[in-house]
């Protein structure tokens, strides 16, 4: 199994490949490709050093598959070639997400849909991905007629040059700015872009996308997205209102006995998910669930996961262990 990993030196690419080798991914050969100013350079996988290639000459090498996190334009450009050449891409930018021929997966959900025809796959965002692995199986069992979500997303979505803003600004020191304001001592209701409609274009991933992967228009959903100065992961307050009523002990079940969901969710002993302990872990984690008294049907709960590994590169490499198991490649 030829794999090339597509922005191997960015952040979700240097998680990509820890993941891949903690998960020990069939990779016969490792092809790591980056931008042309880091060609020639290193990367470690497995303990062995790897030389970054040209994404010209990852496309000349034919991989199987090709998992992208360099970019909406890398993407745009460079993953048509490499399906063309015949290699299946899983692409982990906004390229490709709401494209209506092409898939948006979260394996433990919509994975069936893939097929030996899909050659780009998209990798949904991160901030829907550890809303849906909640939200799904309550949707199945409830129906979720509406939800309103306020994230508390990490620096390290933003990237690099974030996660050094931050700790100039610890370190009181001048230096670049990924954001608009200082980020220490702040909350910015502001991640990526803001769109015509008052939102932001994160704000509109969460509605957007989870319509697509629930394949459900009826599902109506809200945000507001807030940057905080955390490294470990995203946290988001979700409000849920159902067609239909609820037990609050079978929904802790219902959520507990979903594959990558884990429920952490004890007052008595103030166990609740947090993103410095779901900062290397794969899971989804969910707490603080409550019933909501002011309208009926209605749920609260808390959900946490590292940003980069399920919110992006966990999620990538298990889409293409499924495309591996079930012969797609």
């Amino acid at each position: 199994m030829k794999v090339a990993v597509v922005g191997a030196t960015g952040m979700v690419g240097q998680v990509m490949l820890k993941v891949l080798a903690e998960r020990d991914f069939p990779i016969t050969e490792l092809l790591p490709v980056a931008s042309e100013k880091s060609v020639g350079k290193k990367v470690t996988y497995k303990d062995k050093e790897y030389t970054i290639i040209s994404l010209a000459d990852a496309v000349a090498a034919k991989p199987e598959i090709a998992i992208f996190s360099a970019g909406g334009g890398t993407s745009l450009e460079w993953a048509p070639k490499f399906a063309e050449n015949g290699t299946t891409v899983v692409d982990n930018s906004s390229a490709w997400r709401m494209d209506p021929t092409k898939k948006l997966v979260i394996p433990e959900i919509n994975a069936s849909e893939l097929t030996k025809e899909d050659k780009i796959i998209a990798n949904p965002n991160c901030s829907t991905i550890q809303l849906l692995m909640a939200l799904k199986p309550l949707h199945d069992k409830y129906t979720i007629k509406r939800a309103v979500v306020s994230t508390y997303q990490s620096i390290t979505g933003t990237g690099v040059k974030a996660v050094q803003q931050l700790e100039n600004e610890y370190e009181d020191k001048e230096g670049e700015m990924a954001y608009p304001y200082p980020i220490h001592r702040n909350a910015l209701p502001h991640c990526d872009v803001f769109q015509d409609n008052g939102y932001t274009k994160e704000e509109m991933k969460l509605t957007n996308e989870t319509k697509k992967i629930l394949g459900d228009d009826s599902v109506s959903v809200t945000a507001t997205a807030i940057r905080i100065p955390v490294v470990g992961g995203h946290s988001e307050s979700v409000n849920l209102e159902f067609e239909n009523d609820f037990e609050e002990s079978e929904v802790r079940k219902i959520l507990n006995d979903f594959p990558g969901v884990t429920v952490q969710d004890n007052p008595d002993t103030n166990t609740y998910p947090m993103p410095i302990y779901a900062e290397g872990k794969n899971d989804v984690f969910v707490g603080r669930i409550r019933r909501d008294y002011s309208q009926p049907n209605s749920l609260n709960l808390w959900v946490v996961a590292d940003n980069l590994r399920k919110g992006a590169a966990t999620n990538a490499v298990q889409i293409a262990e499924y495309l591996i198991e079930n012969k797609l490649v």
